[in-house]
C-alpha cells in the first residue's frame, strides 16, 4: 500500500489513514489528555507521514513509524502548550470515582476501577517513566520497538522500564494503599 501512495495513489493513503486513525487518535489522546488536541495532532501526524513516507524504509512496522511521529508531535504541542502538571486532589479523585461506582455494575466497576488507579498513578510518575509504561503497556510496544521510537539499546529500554515499574508500584503503595490491599485480598 506504501509503494502505491509514494507513486501518487492518494486512495491508498486514504485507506492507511482509515486504518490508522483510531490508532494516532488514541495514542495522541493519551498523551494530551484533551479530545480537541488529540484531533488537531492526529491531522499533524497524518500530514507529517504523508510527506515524510518515503523516509519509511521498512525495518520496522508502518505502525511503530506512525507512533514515533505521533510521540514527537504530541510531545511538540505539549512543549508549545507549556502544559502544567499540576499535583493530584487526591479527595476530588476518590469522589469522582465514588460516584462512577453506582452506575456500573460491580464486575465493570472494579476493572474501571483498577484501570483508573494505574492511570492516575502513571501521571504522578515523570513524563519519562509515563511514556515508557504507556509504550509498552498501552502501546504493545515491544522492546526494540520503543528503543527505535526513544533512540535507546532495547537492553536500556528494559532497565527503564523495569525502574519506571518500581517508581510505579511505591506511587500505588503510597497514593492508593488500601486500594492495592483490596486488590491483594
Amino acid at each position: 500500500m506504501i509503494g502505491l501512495v509514494l507513486k501518487g495513489d492518494q486512495q491508498a493513503y486514504a485507506g492507511l489513514v482509515d486504518r490508522y486513525q483510531h490508532f494516532v487518535f488514541t495514542l495522541a489522546l493519551k498523551y494530551l489528555g484533551s479530545r480537541e488536541d488529540a484531533e488537531e495532532v492526529s491531522q499533524d501526524v497524518f500530514v507529517k507521514a504523508y510527506r515524510s513516507l518515503a523516509d519509511f524504509r521498512g525495518s520496522s512496522k508502518f505502525s511503530t513509524w506512525l507512533y514515533t511521529i505521533t510521540y514527537n508531535t504530541s510531545v511538540t504541542w505539549l512543549r508549545k502548550k507549556k502544559v502544567e502538571t499540576l499535583p493530584m486532589d487526591e479527595e476530588r479523585t476518590f469522589a469522582r470515582v465514588e460516584g462512577q461506582v453506582s452506575s456500573l455494575r460491580a464486575d465493570k466497576v472494579e476493572e474501571k476501577s483498577r484501570h483508573e488507579m494505574v492511570n492516575r498513578a502513571i501521571r504522578m510518575l515523570s513524563a519519562d517513566d509515563a511514556n515508557l509504561l504507556t509504550l509498552f503497556y498501552k502501546g504493545e510496544q515491544s522492546l526494540e520497538e520503543i528503543g527505535r521510537i526513544l533512540g535507546l539499546e532495547p537492553n536500556n529500554v528494559k532497565v527503564k522500564l523495569h525502574r519506571a515499574r518500581q517508581r510505579l508500584k511505591e506511587k500505588m503503595e503510597l497514593h492508593f494503599a488500601e486500594e492495592v490491599r483490596t486488590l491483594q485480598d
